[in-house]
């Protein structure tokens, strides 16, 4: 551990729903306090993938709007993104490795899903039976259908709707392009050939199938990465905000570690109610699959415009409404800012708006989606207090190119 500086552990997929998972994270975040450690739910899977992958540089880089599958083992991410920005994301129960079969060809392991999905086929599934190609046809006809009927936004029924884990996609707009990613993407691309005793190979040539007869009547571009569409590492720097324009209401909250970063997108130029801010709060913590008042959350901003009392109020009312659970269950309020208003935004919190909670505003830094804080005790004489911001490395990739 001594000669370990910096890194990150992500719990995704099938890999969260094991016992020992957690621990191990925990054990990661204990031992090296440099380390991001996280774990990600489905919209944040999506939401990496799509990061990870190039799709969206890809999307900023060609002013597109286009769609992310990323297919693994187990589940489905999709990921709209438009010139660079996550509109939407789902998630469904479909994957290349939801049975793997033994040296002979027989069932080793079935996870619950293929039930589900052999079940609607009509073909049984038991450990120890083997399956013939028909049937394997069979499965995996059902899986393309649900992901043809996903990627076009239409409503899931049936089927679709058992193997759903998140709220469709919806009334999309046309995509201009596919991107996929994820270790079926290697197949369809054609950079790996070689099986994984799975359903991996089959998978895939159905959706290429479908691309080819136009049941999926989008043109696909190579993000860029495939399997290895995902966190590469974490970066990290230090810095030392001075005291004298930020806000620790309580020096003894301090101090606080690995804080997940979360970046408001409103434009502060313009006036604002505080029900636009509290919505906007709502939608970037649903966006990272982080659940209000669980646990704490540091809101990233921007501020822009003059610093009028109006302005400042209903922000501050934006934030307590955004918040209400975290505040009301006694959890630190954690706002980080680049313009030059953590005191005051800090004390409106608590002298006009009433929120007894500890408040750390801290103004002069800019943050991102996928940084994590460190906040340090403040240090005497000089009241300075310094922060330790890690960031999510992803690759940027191989130039991509329209298939």
């Amino acid at each position: 551990p001594e000669d370990i500086d910096s890194g990150a552990v992500i719990l995704t997929g099938e890999a969260l729903k094991r016992d020992n998972a957690l621990a191990i994270a925990e054990l990661f975040a204990e031992e090296g306090g440099t380390f991001v450690c996280a774990t990600a739910g489905h919209n944040l899977e999506a939401l990496l993938a799509a990061h990870g992958s190039g799709a969206v540089a890809l999307s900023k880089r060609e002013h597109k709007l286009f769609l992310n599958v990323d297919i693994g083992g187990g589940t489905t991410k999709l990921a709209l993104v438009d010139d660079g920005q996550l509109l939407h994301s789902a998630a469904i129960a479909v994957g290349g490795r939801l049975v793997s079969f033994g040296g002979d060809g027989e069932l080793v392991r079935i996870e619950e899903p293929a039930r589900t999905i052999a079940k609607a086929a009509g073909v049984p599934l038991h450990e120890g039976a083997t399956l013939d190609g028909e049937q394997k046809d069979r499965l995996v006809g059902a899986m393309v259908d649900v992901l043809i009927s996903a990627i076009l936004g239409q409503p899931p029924g049936g089927l679709g709707g058992d193997l759903a884990l998140t709220p469709p996609l919806g009334d999309a707009p046309q995509v201009d392009g596919l991107t996929f990613s994820g270790g079926i993407a290697e197949y369809i691309f054609q950079r790996q050939s070689e099986g994984h005793d799975d359903l991996g190979k089959r998978l895939a040539a159905g959706i290429a199938q479908a691309l080819t007869d136009g049941r999926i009547p989008y043109p696909v571009y190579d993000p860029g990465q495939g399997i290895r569409a995902t966190v590469i590492g974490a970066s990290q720097f230090s810095v030392q905000v001075s005291g004298n324009t930020i806000l620790v209401s309580d020096a003894a909250s301090l101090p606080l570690r690995n804080v997940p970063v979360i970046h408001l997108g409103l434009d502060m130029a313009d006036d604002f109610p505080p029900e636009r801010v509290a919505a906007e709060i709502s939608r970037a913590l649903s966006r990272f699959d982080i659940a209000e008042g669980e646990a704490p959350v540091a809101l990233a901003f921007s501020w822009r415009g003059a610093p009028l009392h109006g302005r400042i109020y209903a922000l501050g009312e934006g934030i307590r409404r955004g918040l209400a659970k975290t505040i009301a269950r006694g959890k630190p309020v954690i706002l980080m800012m680049d313009g030059d208003l953590g005191r005051t935004l800090g004390e409106l919190l608590r002298r006009e708006l009433d929120v007894a909670n500890d408040i750390v505003s801290i103004d002069g830094v800019q943050l991102k989606d996928f940084d994590f804080v460190d906040i340090g005790e403040i240090i005497e004489p000089t009241h300075v207090v310094p922060l330790i911001i890690k960031s999510l490395l992803f690759s940027a990739g191989e130039s991509p190119e329209q298939e």
